[in-house]
């Protein structure tokens, strides 16, 4: 499976960005695609998964905040950021799971207070 992702960059706080990732190759083998982060200096941590099923999980310091959907059509997941927060700052992965994980290049996302 290929990631390619897309929507990274600089927003002030209080701020919305909207990432998106669109996977090739072996998609029928995804059973999950999410989103990760990770910044400096700190391990890379889940941020938001979404099952082929539709149930969704998120990082608790991104509920009420951040929206995971799938396009199922165009085999993409996108991630609706609100609210950022200067603590929101940091490389963020796309990810899919099948009988292992795969991973996008990252995109810089940077929230300045």
């Amino acid at each position: 499976v290929q990631l390619v992702e897309s929507g990274g960059g600089l927003v002030q706080a209080g701020g919305s960005l909207r990432l998106s990732c669109a996977a090739s190759g072996s998609i029928w083998s995804i059973n999950a695609m999410g989103w990760y982060r990770q910044a400096p200096g700190k391990q890379r941590e889940l941020v938001a998964l979404m099952y082929n099923g539709g149930s969704r999980i998120y990082t608790d310091s991104v509920k009420d905040r951040f929206t995971i959907s799938r396009d199922n059509a165009k085999n993409s997941v996108y991630l609706q950021m609100n609210s950022l927060k200067p603590e929101d700052t940091a490389v963020y992965y796309c990810n899919a799971k099948s009988p292992r994980d795969s991973w996008g290049q990252g995109t810089q996302v940077t929230v300045s207070s």
